[in-house]
């Protein structure tokens, strides 16, 4: 008997089907930072919140006297658990106080990132949010199993670069899909 190992999606995005249920998540696209037996966790990368970084650094550091480039970075909504935390996603071998080394990505929540970024000696690829998405472990493969979710290998030029509003339809390119010409009806035989 042939035993499989379990294939995880860490680096990939998800890209919510047509037929999400959940209003918090759909027309999606989540940056999976972590996923292994123990569940998954990720950013979503496509919905900004309204706020950008000069608001949060208002709130954090209003000693700061922050560079408008800094200031205008739009600040997303990452997911619903935690949704006052931060997270800042960026690239660069850089470590900062709480810094979780990704690979390819670091992954930063302490307040040192926020005040290096305001100085300029931040990282220049950032994405910024509020809040992050969280699965249990076997919950994210059974919402695969049942269609919610298509994935992709991440591609960063996506998630650093792209407007919010490019992100869903590049990321289904990837696979081939125009999203568009899916449906929301379930199909039975």
């Amino acid at each position: 008997m042939t035993q499989t190992l379990p294939s995880y999606l860490k680096h990939h995005f998800l890209i919510a089907m047509p037929h999400m249920e959940d209003p918090r998540f759909a027309h999606t696209v989540i940056y999976l930072c972590e996923h292994n037996e123990d569940g998954a966790m990720g950013l979503v990368i496509n919905q900004p919140s309204g706020l950008n970084l000069g608001d949060v650094l208002e709130q954090t550091a209003p000693e700061l006297s922050v560079p408008r480039a800094v200031s205008d970075r739009v600040v997303f909504n990452g997911g619903p658990v935690q949704s006052e935390r931060g997270f800042v996603l960026h690239r660069g071998p850089q470590q900062w106080e709480s810094s979780l080394d990704l690979g390819p990505l670091q992954l930063t929540t302490s307040r040192d990132i926020l005040l290096d970024m305001s100085s300029g000696s931040g990282p220049e690829d950032i994405f910024v949010a509020l809040g992050y998405t969280g699965w249990e472990a076997g919950q994210l493969e059974q919402e695969l199993a049942d269609n919610v979710w298509l994935s992709c290998p991440a591609d960063y030029q996506i998630l650093f670069e792209l407007a919010a509003e490019q992100r869903l339809d590049a990321a289904a390119r990837q696979l081939g899909i125009d999203l568009s010409l899916l449906t929301s009806q379930a199909g039975h035989a």
